[in-house]
């Protein structure tokens, strides 16, 4: 497949042009980095605006537009979180236990002048946050990742995944502790993607 360009993830997305060039600079400053800290995989910048950028940007219709806290979990190189923030989210926070990375946030939001909070903790020790949204890609199985959640999420709020190929198998697995009003929908950017949209998350109750 040919690598999405900048101007095709504007025509995707219908970003304007000062957005763009705002990820463009975010991008820029994830491949200077990328050579001394491994912030994404070994082919992660192959295809980047599809692979990171679009998969990023296409939870944002989904977020609702009052919503005004949205919590990153395990934030990484700043994926969706940070892409989200820049694309205009508000009251987004990364959670990111790896010292480095949450340097590297940091600087991203500053060069790019996105207003959001940088927290470098693990997720399981930090206080819980109340969150209207909470997000997060790549970071646990999801049995583990729904506890995450359910210390972050504010009553009625909702978690947006980006999930692969392997979401069934962790779905059956996560059903055997947790309950869920459950929406899964199409990747945009990724054939084997989904995204789950999750709402009314609770304990399963064990007989």
């Amino acid at each position: 497949m040919t690598p999405l360009s900048a101007a095709g993830f504007q025509a995707a997305t219908n970003v304007s042009r000062e957005t763009l060039d705002r990820l463009e600079t975010y991008l820029a400053l994830l491949e200077r980095w990328q050579r001394s800290i491994n912030l994404v995989g070994r082919r992660g910048l192959d295809d980047p605006w599809r692979r990171h950028l679009l998969d990023s940007a296409q939870l944002l219709a989904l977020v609702p537009k009052t919503a005004t806290g949205l919590v990153d979990l395990g934030s990484g190189a700043g994926f969706p979180g940070l892409v989200l923030a820049i694309m205009g989210a508000r009251g987004v926070e990364l959670i990111e236990s790896n010292a480095r990375k949450s340097v590297f946030l940091a600087e991203a939001a500053r060069a790019t002048g996105t207003e959001l909070t940088v927290t470098h903790g693990r997720i399981e020790k930090i206080a819980p946050r109340a969150a209207a949204v909470v997000t997060a890609r790549a970071c646990a199985p999801l049995g583990r990742l729904l506890g995450h959640i359910s210390r972050h999420l504010a009553p009625g709020g909702r978690a947006l995944l980006l999930k692969g190929a392997g979401v069934d198998a962790e779905l059956t697995a996560a059903a055997k502790d947790w309950t869920m009003a459950l929406d899964r929908l199409a990747s945009v950017s990724d054939a084997a993607g989904v995204i789950l949209e999750i709402r009314d998350l609770g304990r399963a109750h064990r007989s």
